[in-house]
């Protein structure tokens, strides 16, 4: 069993801020006008890490204007029974936050999440779905009829769908279309495994023809700057994996070696790695000592037998993607009682990618469901933390976005003293 694991060295993250982006968002709020309910997708590996605050300010106003408040009521017990309240024609404003790919994250954290969640943030709701179970297509479809039908004097309703890049939008649409309509249907939107695909506000998709509900599928938006130091870093890795960012900005090998920290924080005694290795093997926390057993096992090995670390790299992190990523959701709660003296006094343990915390030998002996929701309540804390000192002290704006804005402001103000001064030649004429 790991008792150290040190976090890995990280690079500088890249900034990847495409023009539709940034089009797109100055036209979010004129599009919110005629939206009705937002679909907000995220993914559940990344909970934190995919929240966009770029769309906060646009959602806020949207919610003021519509004098909204989510009309959907919650049931911890029965994590899927949404119930839509009655209300007037014209009020519908629901935010929806969909987190998608559940079954790649351990199901004993999904519901201390759910609760987490709805304590920390009351005015979202929150459901967790896969779109490969079609189940939980149906619940989603039905829960929109049901807000649907809540407004009988409506004659539709319209659903916009958000989120970071390759967080599975569009691929939700099309299984909401299989669902909704009845008869065969064709695909309407194109998906890919690359962030990207999508690069403007799709024309309205019919997702259900009693009552009439409508989609858009927007382009995915990322943050225009993740951040300065480790957190920044950590950021931009993250969503590296999950390949929300564009291919190729990073090396495999910094990939690798964030991804063979999180394996061991999610089991450290039997990380899911450990399934690729020779058998008794034991786990690892330096990277190229793993790429090298990797390379070993592969018969990855170069001129000279030098094993192929570049290559196990790569195949380690398609690998993840492909497969190990639902191995690794089999994590279990706690792998055995941590109270015994023979152990050290803490283990770091986590869920996902974005909740780590400490246990000690007294929380270890009553480690249930209360605890990893008080441990997660923690970390949604400290995240806010974190994200308002980043915002006090400018770290979400990049050198070259604060020139950016600096010359804007000064152009405002050269613009502002010249129609001054036409303004007051016309006034002694």
């Amino acid at each position: 069993m790991l008792h150290s694991i040190p976090f890995p060295v990280l690079p500088v993250p890249p900034s990847w801020y495409p023009g539709h982006m940034t089009q797109f968002t100055r036209k979010l709020p004129t599009i919110l006008r005629r939206t009705d309910v937002v679909l907000e997708l995220r993914d559940a590996r990344l909970p934190l890490t995919s929240i966009n605050r770029n769309f906060e300010g646009a959602l806020q106003k949207w919610r003021l204007e519509r004098g909204g408040h989510n009309l959907v009521s919650r049931s911890s017990s029965e994590p899927h029974s949404l119930t839509p309240a009655p209300r007037e024609y014209g009020a519908t404003c629901e935010r929806i936050v969909v987190f998608n790919k559940r079954d790649l994250v351990p199901e004993w954290g999904i519901e201390p999440f759910r609760k987490a969640m709805t304590t920390k943030y009351p005015d979202q709701t929150v459901f967790f779905a896969s779109w490969n179970h079609r189940q939980d297509v149906k619940r989603l479809s039905n829960l929109l009829i049901d807000i649907a039908k809540q407004s009988p004097g409506a004659p539709e309703m319209n659903v916009l769908v958000v989120g970071m890049p390759n967080v599975g939008k569009s691929t939700l649409l099309n299984a909401l279309r299989t669902t909704g309509i009845s008869g065969p249907t064709a695909k309407a939107l194109r998906t890919s495994a690359q962030p990207g695909m999508t690069r403007a506000l799709s024309t309205r998709l019919k997702l259900c023809e009693d009552p009439l509900v409508y989609s858009f599928d927007s382009p995915g938006v990322m943050l225009p700057f993740l951040g300065r130091g480790d957190r920044g870093a950590e950021r931009g890795v993250k969503l590296a994996l999950i390949a929300g960012i564009k291919e190729g900005l990073y090396d495999t090998e910094s990939l690798a070696s964030y991804l063979l920290y999180r394996f061991n924080i999610l089991d450290p005694i039997a990380p899911a790695y450990l399934t690729l290795l020779p058998e008794g093997a034991s786990p690892m926390t330096d990277v190229y000592d793993f790429l090298e057993a990797l390379a070993h096992r592969l018969a990855m090995i170069k001129k000279g037998g030098i094993p192929d670390i570049s290559r196990a790299a790569v195949w380690f992190v398609n690998w993840w993607r492909m497969q190990g990523s639902r191995l690794s959701a089999s994590a279990p709660l706690i792998a055995h009682s941590l109270s015994s003296l023979a152990t050290p006094l803490t283990h770091r343990r986590g869920w996902g990618f974005d909740f780590e915390w400490s246990v000690d030998r007294t929380e270890a002996a009553n480690y249930d469901a209360t605890v990893v929701q008080r441990k997660m309540e923690e970390c949604i804390d400290a995240f806010e933390a974190e994200a308002q000192q980043e915002k006090e002290g400018g770290e979400t704006v990049s050198s070259t976005q604060e020139k950016k804005i600096a010359r804007e402001h000064l152009l405002a103000k050269r613009m502002a003293r010249s129609k001054a001064r036409h303004t007051a030649r016309r006034g002694t004429a």
